[in-house]
């Protein structure tokens, strides 16, 4: 690339006439082409189809009670960190409280730049080998939890849904209680009988709302469920949804006795989980993109 050349003959130049401004500033255009070359780079590896769309992302505790619940709220923080550090906008639609702490599942629409394309890769098992907050022997325990990601799609996107394949039911929304807790059954659950597909909502106070947002996940899911069919995938993402368990995990956090994360994949590794675990997870995603 010419525009690469000159700026190297130019700070070459600067260096021979010991012009520190100039090749400091120089270096600084350098570095920046480079970034700009790398963001060019990225966008190429996220051309599929949905890939541009905003995501949503659920996260579901596996077995374990109370320490898989608290590393599903964990890893919901992970990604809250991330998309807050990108200056994506974030909205909970539903979510479940653990029995103790944590949380059992909640599912999250993040809207920004390529969204789906940047999270997909981090569908699947997450594992967390740490010491036990709620252990007073203070023991090593192992906990699983699960992260699928799926596209938020637009109205020009025709999915068929018949009514005679849908199983409505309504509930009442979990809250923290006071004068603003719900009292009426809002909340909506729609399972997809063909599919087996479940979808939920409850963060509007309007059982219509929270229908409507349903709708538009479950339209999402399918979708989902359709592209990753003729990529031939779908069959290895049921054999990972049957158990939230050992040998299905994507990504180790190792806390004890050892500090590592370490992507199955990918090889990718850190030695610090909690710049990961405070959402610098950009390394990680990048290293799946261009696996």
């Amino acid at each position: 690339m010419q525009e690469v050349k000159d700026l190297f003959d130019l700070y070459n130049l600067a260096i021979e006439e010991n012009n520190i401004n100039m090749a400091t500033e120089t270096m600084d255009n350098i570095i920046k082409l480079r970034d700009r070359s790398k963001k060019n780079e990225i966008k190429c590896f996220l051309s599929n189809e949905s890939d541009s769309l905003d995501c949503y992302l659920e996260i579901h505790a596996g077995a374990g009670g109370t320490e898989s619940q608290d590393w599903a709220e964990m890893l919901k923080r992970m990604y809250l960190k991330w998309a807050q550090s990108k200056k994506y906008k974030t909205n909970l639609i539903s979510e479940h409280k653990g029995d103790e702490a944590g949380i059992k599942s909640t599912t999250l629409k993040i809207e920004g730049e390529y969204l789906y394309g940047w999270l997909k890769s981090e569908s699947g098992i997450h594992r967390l080998v740490r010491i036990s907050p709620f252990d007073s022997g203070a023991r090593r325990h192992t906990s699983f939890a699960s992260v699928w990601a799926y596209p938020v799609i637009d109205e020009s996107i025709s999915i068929d849904i018949k009514d005679k394949d849908l199983r409505i039911d309504t509930y009442r929304s979990s809250g923290a209680g006071g004068q603003h807790v719900n009292t009426t059954d809002s909340a909506v659950r729609i399972t997809h009988l063909p599919s087996k597909i479940v979808v939920q909502c409850q963060n509007e106070r309007s059982q219509h709302k929270n229908k409507e947002t349903c709708m538009k996940m479950l339209r999402a899911r399918l979708y989902d469920f359709e592209i990753k069919k003729k990529e031939k995938e779908t069959e290895n993402l049921d054999g990972l949804k049957t158990d939230i368990g050992w040998g299905h995990q994507i990504r180790s956090y190792i806390l004890h006795p050892y500090r590592l994360v370490k992507d199955n994949r990918t090889n990718f590794e850190s030695s610090d989980p909690s710049k990961i675990l405070d959402g610098d997870i950009d390394e990680f995603l990048e290293s799946s993109l261009f696996r």
